[in-house]
């Protein structure tokens, strides 16, 4: 054992600069670093209780830590509605990433849409100090915050993540901007991870009638319908109306879904109105594969079409597509 009070100032920063050397050779590693965060945890909470709450963090905890382990990554720690896990590779942890959004959406088929898990991820590439168990350093700090600038349903990524990549990844790859974050000094280049094929799930619907283009959300429920909000609640997510108060009575209060299978995107009709699907009427209760291009036609007054991504080539059913498929083989679809 050193004496360190016999040491003088120059020994004592000779030592530090030691230690310092020795810390980073034996405990310094670039691991990639994910956050995801269960959007609309706290009002879930409220609603439903804390047993009801705590199964859907457990879900959460269970659905992500099999994913990680399956992609050689590891969960580090959960704090409150957080999951934090770290992975040895990038490509390998955006692996799991996405095989955890698969199991999210198998697992969402069977339940309520009350009940259904909704996450946001943030992925960022850096240097940390890891035992093996401990992970500590600023880049956990830049992962975290990097997940509460993600989109709920989205997987945000930092520029150097994008840099570990190979051409594959890279293609499913689109920037957002460049983002302030909360407590970290500098600006960061920031992408969302798009892996879904933009034919089998659409990310937009254009309203023909208005040219209206509006976002679907990033979840595996998506309610169509005339009503907006009884008692306060959000009825639907994208209200349908038209100008005509007599017109608009004939769509439904609720009118259709989109749900989100792992094999893309199928919609299911809620009302005895008149849907159809590229000029077919589907009755009550079916269900029927969309994809971009396809018309949903709602009570004879309006026409909606989904489309891809704002930043994809084209919309068209033959457009080139890229599908990241995390393990090469074929997921079954979940039922419906």
């Amino acid at each position: 054992m050193i004496d360190l009070s016999t040491l003088g100032m120059t020994e004592i920063v000779r030592l530090q600069n030691q230690l310092q050397q020795e810390l980073r050779r034996r405990f310094e590693r670039s691991l990639l670093m994910a956050f995801s965060d269960i959007v609309g945890s706290t009002p879930y909470f409220a609603r439903f209780g804390d047993a009801v709450g705590r199964q859907l963090h457990q879900l959460h905890f269970d659905l992500l830590g099999q994913a990680a382990t399956d992609a050689q990554g590891r969960i580090v720690d959960a704090v409150g509605d957080g999951v934090f896990c770290v992975f040895p590779g990038a490509e390998s942890g955006v692996r799991g990433i996405v095989a955890f959004q698969q199991a999210m959406a198998r697992e969402n088929a069977a339940r309520a849409r009350e009940h259904q898990l909704a996450v946001r991820i943030g992925l960022h590439w850096g240097s940390v100090l890891t035992d093996g168990t401990l992970v500590t350093g600023d880049s956990v700090h830049v992962a975290a915050r990097v997940a509460r600038a993600a989109e709920p349903g989205g997987v945000c990524l930092t520029r150097q993540v994008f840099l570990e990549f190979g051409p594959e990844l890279r293609l499913l790859c689109h920037p957002i901007g460049t983002r302030e974050l909360k407590g970290v000094t500098q600006p960061f280049d920031l992408l969302e991870l798009d892996w879904r094929d933009p034919a089998a799930f659409p990310r937009r619907v254009l309203i023909e009638e208005t040219e209206q283009q509006i976002a679907l959300p990033q979840q595996d429920i998506v309610s169509f319908g005339r009503l907006h909000e009884p008692e306060g609640a959000r009825a639907n997510d994208i209200v349908l109306f038209h100008p005509d108060p007599v017109r608009a009575r004939q769509i439904s209060r609720w009118h259709f879904e989109l749900r989100r299978a792992p094999d893309g995107l199928r919609l299911r009709t809620l009302s005895d109105g008149l849907t159809t699907i590229d000029g077919q009427p589907v009755g009550k209760g079916v269900d029927v594969p969309v994809r971009s291009g396809t018309r949903i036609g709602v009570a004879n007054i309006l026409t909606l079409r989904l489309a891809g991504p704002a930043h994809a080539a084209a919309d068209d059913e033959d457009s080139r597509t890229m599908i990241f498929d995390p393990d090469a083989r074929a997921d079954r679809p979940a039922s419906s």
